[in-house]
């Protein structure tokens, strides 16, 4: 049995303890992101959306305008709080099916408290403490004083070898406000996320559409 982390309760006040590892560069903030996203179990039905955070794809949000630029420029260019959260939103809301052109109609105009609410709420329970996030160690794993304050659950990932990580269950995006957990022992999680997202949306629409006209 599994005992809940009371720290990750609350996903909001969870989400603002990763404010204090602020600023990053650009690699420990892609990294530093990936990971979040990663933790959150979400399984992305966008094809856009499958792919963690890169420098390049946060650059590229940069030169959009979807992400605010960073202080500095070049390699001493530093990102804060809001970086990550703007990188987060965006990501997620692909996760759900979102392009990022219907992305960028929807955050114009919003402030940070509103981005890291929908970021905090989409993310849930499943987000850990800065200190017990799963880190790869990877190319793209964040170094320095952000690795140093990560290494804890990179140590202890190290420690358990190639022995499987228990996933528990995974979260598939249905629709806006829909999410659909399955149980990894589920016979349905060995079938096509894709397929089993379409059925449950035919289902949703059939409870939400209104009869047709002499029907009850």
């Amino acid at each position: 049995m599994t005992v809940p982390d009371s720290r990750s309760s609350d996903p909001l006040a969870t989400l603002r303890s990763y404010a204090a590892l602020a600023p990053w560069n650009l690699r420990d903030l892609a990294g530093m992101a990936g990971a979040i996203l990663d933790a959150s179990g979400i399984y992305p039905l966008n094809a856009a959306a499958r792919a963690r955070p890169t420098e390049r794809t946060i650059r590229f949000y940069v030169a959009q305008g979807l992400v605010i630029k960073p202080e500095g420029r070049g390699t001493a260019a530093t990102y804060n709080y809001r970086h990550l959260l703007q990188v987060l939103g965006i990501k997620l809301r692909q996760m759900e099916g979102a392009t990022l052109d219907k992305v960028a109609a929807e955050f114009q105009g919003l402030t940070g408290d509103v981005i890291e609410r929908r970021v905090a709420g989409a993310l849930g329970s499943a987000l850990p403490p800065p200190d017990r996030l799963a880190v790869p160690p990877r190319d793209g794993a964040p170094r320095g004083r952000v690795g140093r304050a990560l290494q804890f659950r990179a140590a202890e990932e190290s420690a358990a070898g190639d022995a499987p990580r228990f996933r528990g269950c995974r979260r598939l995006a249905v629709a806006p406000g829909v999410e659909l957990l399955v149980d990894d022992a589920h016979p349905v999680a060995r079938r096509d996320p894709a397929g089993v997202v379409e059925a449950v949306r035919n289902a949703l629409s059939r409870l939400v559409e209104p009869p047709a006209a002499g029907q009850s």
